[in-house]
């Protein structure tokens, strides 16, 4: 019992350190993209990345080859890859829109997931989701609203508000595929192939967006690279430890720590629409996440053992 008791507070331990270092890590994303090619530093973080899977791979039973073994391996593949270009139009929107209201909108992805389950998955969504689903929308719009009052839509950028929902569409249709993938791969392919395809792609593309950085953006890119591959370690420690319904709504944290760094780092502000549709998105996509995980647990206990 008392090692059970262990387990889970390191759980909780290695969740909360990684959902923060996320933040951090978006920070210095937001940072970068600044000064250079969105492609090209999530290129770099991309290899270092892979690096990290390859050798997580090559240390378990089977080596890279069992990891990389796919019963569905286009559906792995398209899943790498839109993750890929997901991470460079979310970086490219915490350059452009702000990393507070970016990451805010962010967490309608969950609320994406149950509206695209239906006809992706096949999945009945009741009155409740359907009803948190509705708000976390309302609260998307309401923080959309502060960009169309300043008068970015007569500027010609009006484009740019939109770039956050088409990031949490992709998340959302990330994750989707990665309930697809875990239907008959394990979960050391689906990690696999997390990085590998995104790093090929990303290679491909690499040498039109090169650029020459100094020492120090060098030093900047190399602890996102660190942080990348720490966070992700941290996170898998805490999902072998903990139920998923434990650790998902924890990620909300990261617009904590995002905004934060969005604040006190880049001068951001929290204006009032911001606060109040990022609390209707969080609630909402908190609840989504917390019913899903009780219909899938009536699930298994209405089917025979």
């Amino acid at each position: 019992m008392k090692d059970m008791l262990n387990s889970t507070r390191i759980g909780y331990l290695c969740a909360v350190s990684a959902v923060t270092i996320f933040g951090l890590q978006d920070g210095i994303s937001k940072y970068l993209a600044e000064s250079y090619s969105p492609v090209f530093i999530v290129l770099v973080r991309y290899l270092a990345f892979a690096a990290f899977v390859l050798a997580i791979a090559a240390r378990r039973p089977g080596g890279i080859s069992a990891a990389a073994r796919s019963h569905q391996p286009v559906l792995q593949w398209c899943r790498g890859i839109l993750l890929a270009v997901q991470i460079i139009v979310a970086i490219v929107c915490f350059a452009q829109v702000g990393l507070v209201q970016s990451q805010a909108i962010f967490a309608a992805a969950p609320i994406f997931v149950a509206l695209l389950s239906m006809p992706v998955l096949g999945e009945r969504v009741g009155w409740r989701r359907w009803a948190a689903i509705l708000v976390g929308l309302v609260g998307v719009l309401v923080l959309l609203l502060p960009g169309a009052m300043a008068g970015e839509a007569e500027d010609g950028n009006a484009w740019l508000l939109w770039l956050p929902v088409l990031s949490a569409l992709l998340l959302a249709v990330y994750a989707l595929l990665t309930r697809l993938a875990s239907r008959h791969d394990s979960s050391q392919t689906s990690f696999f192939y997390l990085a590998v395809p995104g790093a090929i792609f990303l290679t491909l593309a690499g040498p039109f967006f090169y650029e020459t950085l100094p020492l120090g953006d060098w030093l900047w890119l190399a602890l996102l690279c660190i942080t990348g591959f720490t966070s992700h370690y941290l996170l898998i420690q805490a999902y072998t430890r903990l139920d998923a319904a434990a650790v998902q709504p924890m990620t909300y944290m990261q617009l904590v720590v995002g905004s934060f760094v969005g604040v006190l780092v880049f001068g951001e502000t929290l204006g009032p629409f911001l606060i109040a549709g990022a609390s209707l998105v969080v609630g909402a996509g908190i609840f989504t996440m917390w019913r899903e995980h009780v219909v899938g647990r009536q699930r298994r206990r209405a089917v025979p053992s």
